[in-house]
């Protein structure tokens, strides 16, 4: 017979049969590595296939059929409106604005933004057009940015937002969609 052992309950009391101990598995190592071994031999073999048979396909598909080309006034548009005012010229036109400074907002005039903006269009007349409506366009854009804060002004994008609404704010004013793209060469915040 087995010596009495102490019971592991805390109780005090003594276990006549104590539960018999399980054999000790011994795990394999290979088991316990298994996993890591896979996924390091399917990787590559994964990573060959998607390229083969995903991305080379598609990237081929690109090559071969590239997409439209940047939008340029076709012939035809051209003399279908030749006769007309503001009708396409040959090539595109820009006309730049002169450096815009305005305080801004929300910092109580303690920092300003400073600011170069060039206007492109494809109509004949466009230097013409921008010229004459000079102030009016210059009036529109310190007010747009007297608007904007310093936070607005350092989101990720807030360039691009500014050109859209520039473009919109500026074709507003000259009644047609002239003005094609708003370039920001200069742009400054103190």
């Amino acid at each position: 017979m087995d010596a009495p052992r102490i019971n592991p309950s805390g109780n005090g009391g003594v276990s006549e049969n104590p539960a018999p101990a399980a054999p000790a598995k011994a795990s394999s190592g290979l088991s316990t590595w298994l996993p890591l071994i896979v996924t390091l031999l399917a990787m590559p073999v994964l990573a060959y296939g998607m390229m083969t048979f995903v991305l080379m396909p598609k990237l081929q598909q690109a090559v071969a059929n590239p997409g439209p080309a940047p939008t340029e006034p076709s012939k035809a548009s051209g003399e279908k409106n030749s006769g007309k005012h503001g009708a396409p010229s040959s090539g595109k036109m820009s006309v730049s604005l002169d450096k815009i400074i305005v305080n801004v907002a929300g910092t109580m005039g303690t920092r300003y933004l400073m600011t170069k903006i060039t206007l492109v269009g494809t109509t004949s007349d466009f230097e013409n057009l921008i010229k004459d409506n000079k102030d009016q366009l210059l009036d529109l854009a310190s007010s747009t940015l007297r608007g904007k804060t310093i936070n607005d002004l350092e989101k990720p994008g807030a360039v691009n937002q500014l050109r859209t609404e520039l473009l919109s704010i500026i074709n507003n004013a000259l009644g047609a969609n002239l003005v094609k793209e708003v370039y920001i060469p200069e742009l400054a915040i103190q």
